[in-house]
């Protein structure tokens, strides 16, 4: 009885592994052009490897950033917001803080639920208790008028920019730029 149990066993393991061999290979034409990429990087890699850098300008960059608006002290920073039409016309805002898109959100947009089917991204609602893909709103900006507090929001687009700084700009035609928002340059000026 042992002997069956154990030639059962033994048959059991081989086709298991077996089975589980031929589950792995993926023999489609999306495999075939995925292995021949992965190749064909491989090489590259050989011949041509990444250099590593000694020093990331990028990450001086994010820090810097950090340290002028991701720091406690930076709370209740000015930003000045210029904006130039299709005309070639400038106008400003003075906002408490950055001005923030649309498309930023405070929360997860989804979460991922396992089903029978597998993994599912599921929508989940706003703030608000609204849903939105956030398309379509990624060049409205919104935030609070410096001295006022009032909410201002502005759209990008159709040759219309922004340029953001975090001090009263001195080029010429950001000085001569009209006021848009309730506070000037000037109510604000330390």
């Amino acid at each position: 009885m042992k002997l069956i149990a154990r030639t059962a066993l033994a048959v059991a393991t081989v086709l298991l592994v077996g089975f589980s061999a031929v589950a792995c290979e993926d023999d489609s034409s999306q495999a075939t052009e995925t292995k021949a990429k992965e190749k064909g990087y491989d090489k590259l890699v050989a011949n041509q490897p990444i250099e590593v850098p000694e020093y990331s300008t990028t990450r001086e960059t994010i820090n810097r950033w950090i340290k002028t608006w991701g720091k406690a002290s930076s709370k209740g920073k000015l930003s000045y917001v210029y904006l130039q039409n299709a005309k070639g016309e400038y106008g400003y805002f003075v906002l408490k803080g950055l001005p923030v898109s649309y498309c930023a959100l405070g929360t997860p947009p989804s979460k991922t639920k396992s089903s029978s089917n597998g993994m599912v991204n599921v929508p989940l609602p706003e703030m608000d208790g609204t849903y939105s893909d956030g398309a379509g709103t990624c060049n409205t900006y919104y935030g609070f008028d410096a001295t006022t507090g009032a909410y201002l929001e502005f759209t990008l687009g159709m040759n219309q920019s922004f340029f953001l700084f975090d001090q009263p700009a001195t080029l010429p035609e950001f000085t001569s730029a009209s006021q848009m928002g309730p506070s000037s340059i000037e109510d604000v000026d330390p």
